[in-house]
């Protein structure tokens, strides 16, 4: 019988590059609420985070009701640049993407997953607009877990795909996925094309700079 593996992607700088509707929303939010927004550098630094939990990080000097009203502001200016610009504009795949998961989804041992910040809404929306429905066996969002680091999305794709931890691996673009893997005991790849800069990723166990390095890094790791 066949061992399974488990690859678990992020997507927010990882399979997808949405920065600019990302910088674009936040501004948006805290224009709504007369506050200037972060740095670029900032903005980009909590990306990975659930949206609650990034707005916090940003203005915690700010009313919980006021940032109450900035995470819907926006969620409504992220799904407006969506509708308005369309998902291969608004977040488009990283070069090599689409080939990397479908050469890992082709091997009857791998199994693909995502563990994200999104909601669940975002995520669909985001699969559908690339035709990935059907890619991942276990897709994990914000709606039902703690926010990244916590290992809760992490431990419930395990536990959907079947594996243990020593059979999965973390593939992210920032620390709080390096930090998220560790602490659900997988093994963690970055990315170095994501929002945080090579520094942040210390903790990986192999920094990739390409998609096309994909397939090797996971068979250092997993042996698949």
């Amino acid at each position: 019988m066949t061992e399974l593996a488990l690859v678990v992607f992020d997507v927010d700088g990882t399979l997808v590059d949405s920065q600019a509707d990302i910088l674009s929303s936040m501004r948006a939010a805290f224009a709504a609420e007369g506050e200037a927004a972060p740095p670029r550098e900032a903005i980009l630094g909590i990306v990975g985070l659930s949206l609650d939990v990034a707005i916090a990080e940003l203005a915690p000097k700010l009313g919980v009701a006021m940032r109450d009203r900035m995470v819907e502001t926006y969620k409504s200016s992220y799904m407006n640049h969506r509708r308005t610009k369309g998902t291969a504009v608004s977040s488009p795949l990283y070069p090599g993407a689409r080939a990397a998961l479908e050469r890992l989804s082709k091997r009857e041992e791998t199994l693909l997953g995502v563990a994200t910040g999104k909601s669940r809404r975002g995520l669909d929306k985001l699969l559908e607009g690339h035709d990935l429905n059907g890619m991942f066996v276990t897709e994990q969002v914000a709606d039902h877990h703690p926010s990244k680091p916590h290992p809760s999305m992490l431990e419930a794709a395990m536990h959907e795909a079947g594996v243990v931890p020593g059979a999965a691996v973390m593939i992210g673009d920032t620390r709080f996925d390096m930090d998220m893997a560790r602490a659900a005991g997988m093994a963690a790849i970055g990315v170095s094309w994501g929002y945080h800069d090579r520094s942040s990723l210390r903790d990986a166990d192999i920094v990739i700079d390409r998609f096309d390095d994909l397939d090797a890094a996971v068979k250092d790791i997993l042996g698949i």
